[in-house]
C-alpha cells in the first residue's frame, strides 16, 4: 500500500508545481523514478516515453500511466495516472473561478511572459537527455534536424518523416550488415 502512495504523490507533486505542460514534467519524472528510486533503468524509461509519446493523448497522462504499468500494474497506472491529473484539474477550476476578474491585470500579463523562458529550458533538458540516452551523436544529430525542419518549414506530414526514417533505418541496418559481411 505503501508503494501505491508514494507513486500518488510522486505525480501529484509533479503535477502540481511543474509549469509549462507534459513535456516539462518529464526531467521530473524520470529524475524520481529513474534516478532517485530506481523503479526503472533509464534505457527503460526511453523506451517508455517513446512510447507515450506516440500513444494518443496528454504526454504526461501517458508517462503516468506507462510508469505506473511498469512499477505496480493496472492499480499503479490508475494510481499515477489519478496524480498526475489532480493538480491540474483542481489549478484550472480555480483558475476559471478567479481569473474572470484578473486576467486583464498587467501584473498577471507580466508573470506569464517571465515564466514562458523558464518552461523553454524545461523542455529543452528532456530533449538534451533523451537524445543522449537515444545515442544520437554530432554525427546523427542531422536527422532530427533534418525531420524538424521537413516539418516545421516544408509542411511535410509527421507520418511521412516517420515511415521515410523507418525505411531509412531498415535500409542502413540491411547495407550495414552487407558490408560487414564483405569485410568478414
Amino acid at each position: 500500500m505503501k508503494i501505491y502512495w508514494q507513486l500518488f504523490t510522486i505525480f501529484f507533486k509533479i503535477g502540481a508545481f511543474t509549469l509549462g505542460g507534459g513535456y516539462s514534467m518529464i526531467p521530473l519524472i524520470e529524475r524520481e523514478i529513474v534516478t532517485n528510486r530506481k523503479w526503472m533503468e533509464p534505457r527503460d524509461f526511453i523506451d517508455m516515453l517513446a512510447l507515450a509519446q506516440a500513444a494518443p493523448g496528454v504526454i504526461a497522462i501517458n508517462t503516468a500511466i506507462f510508469v505506473g504499468y511498469k512499477i505496480k500494474g493496472v492499480k499503479g497506472s490508475l494510481v499515477t495516472s489519478l496524480g498526475a491529473a489532480l493538480p491540474s484539474f483542481i489549478i484550472i477550476l480555480l483558475i476559471a473561478v478567479v481569473f474572470t476578474d484578473i486576467k486583464d491585470n498587467e501584473m498577471v500579463n507580466r508573470i506569464f511572459k517571465g515564466i514562458r523562458p523558464a518552461i523553454v529550458a524545461l523542455i529543452a533538458a528532456p530533449v538534451w537527455n533523451m537524445a543522449k540516452s537515444a545515442g544520437v551523436t554530432w554525427k546523427t544529430a542531422f536527422i532530427p534536424v533534418v525531420a524538424a525542419l521537413l516539418i516545421w518549414w516544408l509542411g511535410v506530414s509527421p507520418v511521412i518523416v516517420i515511415l521515410g526514417a523507418i525505411v531509412g533505418g531498415i535500409g542502413y541496418g540491411i547495407w550495414n550488415a552487407k558490408r560487414k559481411q564483405k569485410v568478414d
